[in-house]
């Protein structure tokens, strides 16, 4: 009881005292969670949005709507067991071992909480494996944004040397000489033929399905205050006000579909990741990395791009300290140094509490769903 009252009396002092673009009228945590819960967003406190964001176009978080497949690649029960099937299938890859599944596991959230994934011979890739839940609401896939849909993603961990390493016409070659594979395309696409785009559609039609149930977020902005305990909506608050996570963390997705440099590029280390820059080779691109969803955030660590954070604490320090990205001396004025990236303007020194911090997490954790369960499709033979 008297730890409840010293965090009522904390969250009242931060109210009044934080600060954001405009004033804040609510001035405890009971007039917050009745806002918050209201189920009318235009009520809730002003977000504190940097300047280099488009008030305009920015959208706030909420409740994830359900998920339209598009026009050009309808859903049917058919083709997302077909895709589903292809998913968990190694045939795939040269070696014959390794899935998409491999790397984004049902029951590690959709991927496979290492640092870096192993792929081919135990190869070690450069990234932190995203989560493939919700990832029908990306707009681009990838931390360097260099597959357009979903569909494109799907050829990319096929032919890469260090996933499944294998050439796409031989990858195709096999699933067509599988003879269980013929009436799962029919069922899907009308007749038996089977092709590197049909593959594709298949895979993406499946990975759409992998979506999140309702957290206890949704049901809280929906309209039940109970969801949420006082530190949890204070979390809340901080993440949309003086923590500024709002700036790249918005929509329901909690994902701007954006890229910004993090302060994470490691000039000059073995671990130098240039981001998007090499994807489209402007230099404005250097160091800049796709935002990640925040759901499902405390079921997929490690976090970050680069996964070299096991918290997320560890996380949220980072940002509170402003993301300093230090570039060791011996690297100014060397051939390189027009490389050195800028970080991102939003990125500032946050100067939170430790009840802020603490409050902070609690929140994210309140975006991960139940676990539920996936069935492993029996492969075709």
């Amino acid at each position: 009881m008297r730890n409840n009252l010293i965090l009522s009396l904390f969250i009242c002092v931060f109210i009044c005292s934080c600060k954001t673009e405009h004033k804040n009228e609510y001035t405890n945590i009971a007039d917050l969670k009745a806002i918050y819960s209201s189920g009318d967003i235009t009520k809730w406190p002003a977000p504190n949005l940097d300047s280099t964001v488009n008030k305009e176009t920015f959208k706030d978080i909420g409740a994830l709507p359900k998920l339209q497949h598009p026009e050009y690649n309808p859903f049917s029960q058919e083709k997302s067991k077909l895709g589903k099937t292809l998913f968990f299938d190694p045939r795939l890859s040269v070696s014959g071992q390794i899935a998409c599944a491999s790397c984004h596991n049902p029951e590690l959230a959709w991927t496979d909480n290492s640092t870096r994934s192993f792929g081919h011979d135990r190869q070690t890739g450069a990234r932190n494996s995203m989560t493939i839940l919700n990832s029908g609401f990306a707009h681009s896939l990838f931390w360097d944004g260099r597959a357009s849909s979903l569909e494109d993603q799907a050829r990319f961990p096929i032919g890469d040397p260090l996933e499944m390493n294998e050439k796409l016409n031989i990858a195709v070659d096999k699933i067509a000489e599988i003879e269980g594979y013929k009436p799962l395309f029919e069922a899907a696409f009308g007749n038996d033929t089977i092709s590197l785009e049909r593959i594709q559609f298949a895979i993406a039609t499946f990975e759409r399905t992998v979506n999140s149930y309702k957290t206890r977020f949704d049901k809280f902005v929906e309209g039940d205050s109970t969801k949420l305990n006082n530190q949890e909506v204070l979390g809340l608050h901080v993440f949309r006000t003086k923590g500024r996570c709002i700036n790249c963390h918005n929509t329901p997705y909690f994902s701007d579909n954006q890229f910004h440099n993090d302060g994470q590029t490691l000039f000059g280390t073995k671990d130098e990741d240039f981001g998007r820059y090499n994807v489209t080779k402007n230099m404005d691109d250097i160091g800049k990395i796709r935002t990640p969803t925040l759901r499902e955030v405390a079921r997929t660590g490690p976090w970050m791009h680069n996964g070299h954070f096991p918290s997320l604490l560890d996380v949220v320090q980072f940002y509170n300290l402003g993301n300093p990205a230090v570039v060791q001396k011996k690297y100014l004025g060397k051939g390189r140094d027009s490389l050195i990236p800028t970080n991102s303007p939003i990125l500032k020194k946050l100067d939170l509490e430790k009840n802020e911090i603490e409050a902070l997490i609690a929140f994210m954790e309140t975006l991960s769903s139940s676990r539920g369960r996936t069935l492993i499709p029996q492969l075709p033979q």
